[in-house]
């Protein structure tokens, strides 16, 4: 698939499943590629049209110079939709790709069908955690901080069982460009939607791993309790990569939901 320029930036994408399927896109987390969605996508492949993309400073895509904001997150997404002429469609993603949903269903919720906000936060802080990440990355570069990542992103068991999956994310990390990860880490840090949240109308589906010290359960309580209408599943046994680690859970929770 090709590395379009839109907003400013080159974005890379990939298309699969049912070419008149409903559209589904799906957003990946800090430091991490559009391959964090494989078993999602191949299980969902014959129902619906999937559209996966590297965000700004990650994968394939681009990684400008500076700190970037959510709005340039947000704007990438809609850029590339309606670069693939896309108007409606279903939304899923984690962690800093729940942000960009949250970001989306305020200001195109007239295009969204169902929107799925995974092991994220509307407001995480403080701002020193950030810069000191910040720094870090741009000093040491992603090793310096890839191990500790690791541990908040899978449980202990399953990085004891599961060694191979966790490489597989481990190198998503260790490829990420420094400046990419630096970039959205500034976008998160000044990033509260926690009042603005509370206008979006879309049906939307919460999803927390019990074990998540990144992104804990009280953050998808608060995001749950701010959009009308909005439910929480709480998915036992996962950190924050709760789709890697429980792929079976997770992905029949978004299959009900997503129906």
């Amino acid at each position: 698939m090709p590395i379009v320029a839109l907003n400013g930036t080159d974005l890379y994408y990939e298309i699969s499943g049912r070419d008149t399927g409903p559209v589904l896109v799906f957003s990946n987390s800090l430091g991490t590629n559009l391959h964090m969605w494989d078993d999602q996508a191949e299980a969902l492949s014959d129902t619906y049209r999937i559209v996966r993309y590297d965000s700004r400073g990650h994968g394939q895509s681009a990684a400008p110079d500076g700190d970037y904001t959510l709005d340039e997150l947000g704007n990438d997404l809609v850029a590339l939709l309606d670069h693939l002429g896309i108007d409606r469609f279903r939304y899923c993603g984690l962690s800093k790709g729940g942000m960009v949903g949250q970001w989306i269903g305020t200001r195109i919720g007239d295009r969204i069908e169902r929107l799925i906000l995974s092991n994220t936060s509307s407001h995480m802080g403080p701002p020193d955690l950030w810069n000191d990440r910040i720094k870090a990355v741009m000093t040491g570069g992603m090793a310096a901080m890839t191990e500790a990542v690791i541990d908040r992103w899978f449980t202990k068991a399953f990085q004891t069982n599961n060694p191979a999956e966790v490489d597989v994310v481990r190198n998503m990390l260790l490829t990420t460009p420094p400046q990419g990860y630096a970039g959205c880490s500034a976008a998160i840090r000044d990033m509260n939607q926690t009042e603005t949240i509370r206008a979006i109308t879309v049906p939307t589906l919460v999803i927390a791993g019990a074990e998540d010290p990144a992104t804990p359960p009280d953050h998808g309580r608060i995001i749950a309790g701010n959009i009308p209408g909005a439910r929480l599943h709480v998915i036992e046994k996962a950190a924050h990569l709760s789709n890697v680690e429980q792929p079976d859970e997770y992905t029949a929770t978004i299959t009900k939901f997503l129906k």
